[in-house]
């Protein structure tokens, strides 16, 4: 029997979001503006409208919060040339009502009479509304009524300065200057351009000629000289990097060995509905010399291993739905999360099979449900990639994110024979009706697909993929057979339902968690630490010490930085630790709430909390000599080590998954090293040596284009502590 779980709010605050889309506007030099009442605007006053922010070349938005059981709201909408403020045009016709409704989207032209040459120019307009949940509550109306003022010690959970009023009027001598790309540093570990997800994934190995997995960036070249004529398959032979760009042994040295990573077992099995008693239960050599593991994450993993059929500790997650449903960018998502958990994981895209194997030149007709050498040639391709995947998984992978259209019962149950007795299979079908949406995907998917990449002509690529996407119409199944999960409109940003069938045991439990917080609203996550602390200065680990003058300064530049670059977000929130250097960073940042987090709090140095690294090393030999072998794994004696933070940030990173707004997090080295080396999807090993340097701001931008970072420099670090 499905369940079905809904990824909407309770009701409470009214999340705003008002976007205006006019090519014309940077033409005539002119900004959208939002003025009217309460809590909209704030005010008639032209002169004091707010500013809608440009978020692509024609387009501008607004978002706010106000309370569900508002009376309606007026507003209008004006324009002011970029140059002169005093100026404005408003738009003709009525006011627009602000009616509070859950989850609607309003789409009205707005007219503006610009001048008598231009005459009438018309805008595009969309209001949406949705419900928040409780912890977006800490963005609500209510909070900012309150005014609750920041405590170091003892503080609320959730705080707003008083001064809010004065925020435009912030007089922290900081320096700052106004244009923000000026602080601009290179991003030493994330590009910040736009790549197309499926060349991100596993490579062919069962179409080369050395049998190795891989996606590192020396194949990737390889790859696309070899579709389009200009290398042969030997080729290959150099490439020996996995997916995480270490070195992948031979085949035959290779073999399944389980590391324990302190955050869950590398295996997976299922709970079997018949009662085992322990008396007659045999557990195998496999699970005797499995690490022991620690905490509950890994006590589920365990129990699942104990009671579990064997095949059932390898896990395929089978992508099913039609074209341009954001099936490649969920698999992405996906795989870069239980990689942090320490579950390997690998993406196989049966596109990228078939450009290889077949070419990228396929027009429409080669994806006609009625061309037999097309369909013969796809699900070829398609049973070469399951193959590639369950043969990795013999080789000691866990988790294999099968990802392709899958559209017919017969082509799913073509791959559920050939799992049979090795793997188990979960079917992730994405379904979405917002034709907006589906309008948007189609021409992403034009614009940056391989498939299109030698078409000049992009309407006329446009016009090829809708007629693909007819054909994957008429005769496409929906899935309702085995062990499936059914994301329903969950990514236009409106609600949507997630069903679930016959899932159970641990991973699968934890995948359905997060596949429930997730959606493609772009926002900004803004990473820093926290300004220069007195231990930074003595060089000393934990603590809990208040900021040097540096960190004063540093803490002043950041609030004039997010006052600048959060100008129109009045939903955004502002991340904290509950130690004293990270609250004393976030405090002169005004007119947003401020949430602590203990999850946040710096890496547990134990009974070296408070000294030096080079008392560790006289004072404690064994401890100094051990972190510098292993600190991903090494623990502080009565502390954590890496992967125990990893642990406590999982709620965390689910938690900004799900916000739609956007949230500052000002923690610690450790902690933020951890957050970034998720979105970066950065190796394990490589987690604890990752670069975060104090009194630099890392924004990682979420969105459907994938993951983007830029890094602002706001100052000089006077006491590097990027090696530690």
């Amino acid at each position: 029997m499905a369940k079905a779980a809904s990824s909407g709010g309770i009701s409470g605050q009214l999340f705003v979001s008002i976007k205006l889309e006019c090519p014309r506007l940077d033409e005539f030099g002119l900004v959208p503006h939002v003025f009217g009442s309460h809590p909209v605007a704030g005010s008639w006053d032209p002169s004091k409208a707010l500013p809608m922010e440009q978020e692509e070349a024609a387009v501008w938005g607004l978002s706010c919060v106000v309370p569900y059981h508002h009376e309606a709201l007026d507003f209008k909408l004006l324009l002011k040339p970029k140059d002169n403020s005093s100026q404005c045009i408003v738009e003709e016709g009525p006011d627009r009502s602000l009616v509070c409704e859950n989850n609607e989207v309003e789409a009205r032209s707005a007219l503006f009479k610009v001048n008598d040459e231009t005459g009438v120019v018309e805008c595009k307009v969309f209001l949406e509304t949705e419900m928040l949940s409780p912890f977006d509550l800490a963005a609500s109306w209510k909070t900012h009524q309150e005014y609750i003022q920041p405590k170091v010690r003892g503080a609320h959970d959730v705080t707003m300065n008083a001064e809010f009023e004065s925020r435009t009027k912030n007089g922290f001598a900081s320096g700052l200057e106004l244009d923000l790309e000026k602080y601009l540093v290179p991003t030493p570990n994330m590009g910040s351009g736009v790549v197309y997800a499926a060349n991100l994934t596993e490579n062919p190995r069962s179409l080369l000629t050395t049998g190795i997995s891989s996606n590192n960036d020396t194949t990737k070249g390889i790859l696309h000289n070899s579709i389009k004529g200009d290398a042969s398959t030997n080729l290959y032979a150099s490439a020996n990097k996995g997916a995480d760009g270490r070195h992948v042994p031979p085949q035959e040295e290779q073999r399944t060995i389980f590391v324990d990573r302190g955050v869950g077992s590398p295996k997976f099995a299922r709970p079997t509905n018949e009662t085992i008693s322990m008396s007659n239960t045999k557990i195998s050599s496999e699970a005797k010399d499995m690490p022991a593991a620690e905490g509950a994450v890994a006590a589920a993993a365990v129990a699942d291993q104990m009671y579990g059929p064997k095949e059932d500790r390898k896990l395929a997650i089978v992508l099913v739905g039609l074209p341009a449903r954001g099936k490649t960018f969920t698999a992405a998502k996906l795989t870069r999360y239980l990689r942090w958990l320490g579950h390997e994981t690998k993406h196989f895209n049966v596109g990228k099979y078939r450009r290889l194997k077949h070419g990228v030149h396929q027009t429409a007709d080669f994806f006609r449900g009625d061309n037999k050498e097309g369909v013969e040639a796809r699900n070829e391709v398609a049973a070469l990639a399951m193959e590639d995947m369950l043969s990795w998984m013999q080789e000691g992978g866990q988790v294999g994110i099968f990802d392709a259209t899958n559209s017919t019962r017969s082509r799913r149950n073509m791959l559920m024979k050939m799992a049979e007795g090795k793997c188990k299979v979960i079917f992730l079908e994405t379904i979405c009706n917002d034709q907006d949406v589906i309008e948007r995907n189609m021409r992403s998917k034009v614009q940056r697909s391989p498939d299109y990449a030698e078409q000049t002509d992009f309407e006329a690529g446009v016009r090829d993929f809708k007629e693909r996407l007819a054909y994957y119409e008429k005769v496409y199944e929906p899935v309702d057979e085995g062990s499936y999960i059914k994301m329903i409109d969950m990514v236009s940003g409106s609600g949507g339902q997630l069903q679930i069938n016959d899932i159970s045991g641990y991973l699968p439990g934890r995948i359905v968690f997060f596949l429930v917080n997730c959606h493609l609203t772009p926002r900004p996550i803004l990473l820093t630490r926290h300004g220069e602390s007195l231990d930074n200065v003595r060089a000393r680990i934990g603590g809990d010490s208040s900021l040097s003058e540096t960190g004063l300064l540093y803490s002043r530049k950041l609030a004039s930085f997010i006052e600048k670059r959060l100008a129109s977000e009045r939903t955004a929130s502002i991340w904290t630790s509950t130690l004293q250097r990270s609250i004393l960073t976030a405090h002169p940042i005004i007119g947003f709430p401020k949430i602590q987090w203990r999850a946040l709090d710096e890496i547990n140095a134990g009974i070296c909390d408070g000294m030096t690294y080079e008392e560790i090393k006289k004072i404690k030999p064994e401890e100094y000599e051990s972190r510098s072998k292993d600190k991903l794994r090494y623990r502080y004696p009565r502390g954590e080590s890496y992967l125990d933070v990893i642990q406590r940030l999982e709620p965390v990173i689910i938690e900004l998954e799900r916000q739609r707004a956007p949230v500052v997090v000002i923690s610690h080295q450790a902690v933020l090293r951890a957050l970034y080396a998720y979105f970066a999807d950065r190796p394990l090993e490589e987690l604890p040596n990752i670069e975060i340097p104090l009194h630099t701001i890392i924004e990682i931008q979420m969105g459907v284009a994938g993951v983007q970072e830029k890094r602002y420099k706001l100052m000089d670090a006077v006491n590097p502590t990027a090696g530690i």
